[in-house]
């Protein structure tokens, strides 16, 4: 989803080949032999496999909005890091054997960090939408929908409001577009700025 939301705001238009995990199509694999999305291979040959590296790339050659001037990597590795561990562990409590509570105990201290981060402001770095913003979000929206109601009933006005922004904004729905799986043959999909 990120990848995604770089990729159209920096409008970098590419070919989109949607796959589905529990198929992976060889190409993708040949690509990117270790079989996770997104891959983004570079017209010179280059793969990019990595969501965060590839909003770095887009942003690097076109950057309308200034995300990069509102980036906070630390913010970012602790989203990557400890609040994903726990994100995982809380929506798959079966594939990680894991206290589903817990993890959402400690999901939810992480999200009272950024909560605060945002008083005063609509967003995590300011009033304008950043890389941050757009690198943490759509983990956020994980966790928020793995149990609704219960998120909706927490104590963090400023995140509610911020998360139900950015889901309620243009850039989000044409990144949400759903698209066929891709097979060998299939015609093109040009996706970005188009």
């Amino acid at each position: 989803m990120r990848a995604r939301l770089a990729l159209l705001i920096s409008q970098t238009d590419c070919e989109l080949r949607e796959v589905k995990l529990a198929a992976k199509p060889q190409a993708m694999l040949a690509a990117s032999p270790k079989g996770t999305v997104p891959v983004l291979v570079l017209p010179d040959g280059r793969v990019i496999d990595e969501s965060l590296e590839i909003m770095r790339w887009c942003l690097s050659r076109h950057d309308p909005e200034g995300w990069l001037e509102r980036d906070d990597p630390a913010m970012i590795a602790t989203n990557d890091g400890a609040f994903k561990h726990h994100l995982d562990r809380y929506k798959y409590p079966e594939r990680h054997g894991s206290d589903a509570g817990e993890h959402r105990a400690a999901g939810l201290n992480l999200l009272h960090q950024w909560d605060e981060r945002l008083q005063g402001q609509a967003n995590l770095l300011g009033d304008q939408r950043g890389l941050a913003d757009m690198a943490i979000m759509p983990f956020v929206r994980q966790f928020a929908e793995t149990d609704r109601t219960w998120f909706d009933a927490q104590p963090l006005p400023r995140l509610q409001a911020w998360l139900q922004g950015h889901l309620a904004s243009p850039l989000f729905a044409a990144a949400m577009v759903r698209h066929t799986p891709w097979k060998e043959d299939d015609p093109i999909v040009v996706f970005g700025s188009h």
